[in-house]
């Protein structure tokens, strides 16, 4: 009796090697990443992002908009975490100064002669110079004037001063350079050679001499005046190159060929692209208007007594610095901790809303 030899089974279950066998002789085995990818397990998850690539929860949704992403990049750096902390603080303390001086019980326009020495000079009584209870930071020599309440209005009268020249720096630069970027031609011509003809001039020695002859006047708005006169350029100059690679973009074209006059381009289309730059150099701008007033009364020639000032009283300081240091120290370290923040606060902001300005 004969058999029949079985006849091969093409469904046949697959071998280690797959489905189809071991590779024919002379041909290399398929890679693995060539193979596709099993279902991620529900239990598990998703399968880890291939190397290289940034994980989900850090990418850039699309559309994404600019103060948005400056809110994740300010959230993710601690030091410019502190330096916003501390700007709101030195802003939250000038707003409230009436109230704080008040809180420490005294003016910073009053007298205590108690706390004062007449013996020694009139310097302070107590441990590094009368701080105590009664006078938070001490007291100042001679006069025996609280140094809490003259530097918390002298934040006032410094923040106010920086604030309000840096508004009508960067208003008048903007326009200006707005106008001379779109229009061009002969009102590029003079705005351009009136922004170098601005800041050849040497403005800090006609800031002296100005503020040196007016003397029956508000010091106060005379500086901003002063200082927003001479400060405008830079800004003109930045606003100027923005508005040069945002006139010939397609949605400006678009919106000229649709009827809009110019004063919707420039307000619609050309100043919200300028926007940016403008905001990173306005926070750049304060911490040099802080130093300025400051230098100005120092010199003498800005806000004037019984005004607080810090450069006023840094001035005033330079005579009992080895007596009394913390009338020197304290003053110093405020100024220090305010132009600080704002620079390290506006340097931020400068790379996130402007990378390219930043790296020139």
């Amino acid at each position: 009796m004969t058999t029949t030899p079985p006849v091969p089974d093409d469904r046949a279950a697959p071998g280690p090697d797959g489905p189809d066998g071991p590779p024919a002789p002379g041909t290399a085995p398929a890679p693995a990443h060539s193979l596709p990818d099993p279902d991620p397990d529900p239990d598990t998850g998703p399968a880890a992002p291939a190397p290289g690539t940034a994980p989900p929860d850090v990418a850039v949704a699309p559309g994404s908009s600019p103060w948005r992403l400056a809110r994740r990049e300010l959230r993710r750096r601690p030091a410019v975490r502190v330096s916003l902390a501390v700007v709101l603080l030195f802003v939250l303390m000038a707003a409230t100064a009436p109230w704080l001086s008040a809180l420490g019980g005294w003016s910073p326009h009053e007298f205590d002669k108690s706390a004062v020495d007449p013996y020694l000079g009139g310097q302070p009584v107590g441990a590094l110079g009368g701080i105590g209870t009664d006078h938070w930071f001490g007291v100042e020599p001679v006069t025996g004037r609280d140094l809490f309440a003259r530097v918390v209005h002298g934040a006032q009268v410094s923040l106010l001063i920086a604030f309000a020249a840096t508004a009508i720096v960067v208003a008048a630069g903007t326009a200006a350079g707005i106008a001379a970027g779109y229009f061009g031609g002969r009102t590029d011509t003079v705005l351009s050679r009136l922004m170098d003809l601005t800041m050849s001039f040497p403005s800090l020695i006609f800031m002296i001499a100005l503020l040196s002859v007016a003397k029956d006047v508000n010091r106060i708005l005379l500086m901003t005046a002063v200082i927003g006169v001479f400060g405008w350029p830079g800004v003109a100059r930045v606003v100027r190159g923005q508005t040069l690679s945002l006139k010939h973009r397609e949605y400006v074209d678009a919106a000229r060929v649709a009827g809009s006059g110019p004063w919707r381009i420039l307000t619609r289309e050309i100043l919200p692209g300028v926007s940016g730059p403008v905001i990173a150099y306005t926070t750049l701008l304060v911490p040099g208007m802080i130093s300025t007033e400051a230098a100005l009364s120092y010199l003498g020639v800005g806000v004037r007594p019984p005004t607080p000032s810090w450069g006023q009283m840094i001035a005033e300081s330079v005579a009992y610095y080895e007596t009394d240091p913390m009338y020197f120290v304290i003053p110093s370290v405020f100024l220090f901790l305010a132009v600080l923040a704002f620079t390290l606060l506006g340097d931020a902001l400068r790379d996130i809303l402007d990378p390219r300005g930043g790296r020139t």
